[in-house]
Formats: C-alpha cells, sequence, structure tokens
C-alpha cells in the first residue's frame, strides 16, 4: 500500500494538475464570491466576477505548472539506478515486475491512440518510482 500511494497514486493526483486546472474554472483554488445555493441562479456575469483576478489565476497556474513537471532526473516506476539487491530469485521478481509494467504501458498506449484526449498519466512510464515533490 506504501509503494502504492507513494508512487501510482500520486502520479495519478499530481500529474495531470496543470492540465486540469490551469483552465481556472475548471478547479479555482479561490472565489470572490460564494458560489450559488441552488440551481439555476448562476449566469456568466456571476461566474466571472466570483473567479480570482488575474495575478492570482497566473500563481495558480504557475503553481500547477511547477507541482506537475516532470523533474530531469525523473526515475519511472520499476527502475533501479543502483544495484540493490543481489540475489536471484529478487533479481527475477524485478524482472518480471519490469516485464508487466512494460506490457501495461504498451497497452495503455494503445489504448490512448484511439482516445480523443488520452490519459497518460498513469502510464507506467509517467509514473514516478517514489513521491518527488
Amino acid at each position: 500500500m506504501v509503494i502504492f500511494t507513494a508512487s501510482v497514486q500520486h502520479a495519478a493526483v499530481n500529474n495531470g494538475q496543470f492540465d486540469f486546472h490551469s483552465w481556472i474554472p475548471n478547479g479555482s483554488l479561490q472565489l470572490q464570491k460564494p458560489p450559488p445555493t441552488s440551481k439555476g441562479q448562476s449566469r456568466m456575469n456571476s461566474l466571472l466576477e466570483a473567479l480570482p483576478n488575474i495575478g492570482d489565476t497566473v500563481k495558480f497556474a504557475a503553481m500547477f505548472w511547477m507541482l506537475s513537471d516532470t523533474y530531469t532526473d525523473m526515475v519511472p516506476l520499476g527502475e533501479y539506478p543502483e544495484e540493490r539487491f543481489s540475489e536471484p530469485h529478487l533479481k527475477q521478481m524485478i524482472k518480471d515486475f519490469q516485464a508487466e509494467l512494460s506490457y501495461l504501458s504498451e497497452e495503455i498506449s494503445l489504448r490512448n491512440s484511439k482516445l480523443p484526449v488520452p490519459y497518460a498519466y498513469l502510464n507506467p512510464k509517467q509514473v514516478e518510482n517514489s513521491v518527488a515533490v
């Protein structure tokens, strides 16, 4: 569970932040007015008045960009730059895990090639081996 939380779940929550929240109406971190309390009360003008000012919008977009940016030293899930295990059965487990991740990556890439908007955030090639914020 810890490995899943520190890799896959983190990627699911983190990697798409800029893509989904840089358009501030999708997920603003701040509203200037309270949201409507019942259906049918919203108008374009009331929506625009509730959104943050341009300065805060730029700050939020920059923050989302920084949080979801891929680092230059990113290590994908299942990759181990330093050899930490010497036992043959552990090395085989790592190879099997890497083969399964490779298969899943190919399947996800194939599925995404048929979608109008691909969802690549959980492709093993895009998932960091651990949390890096």
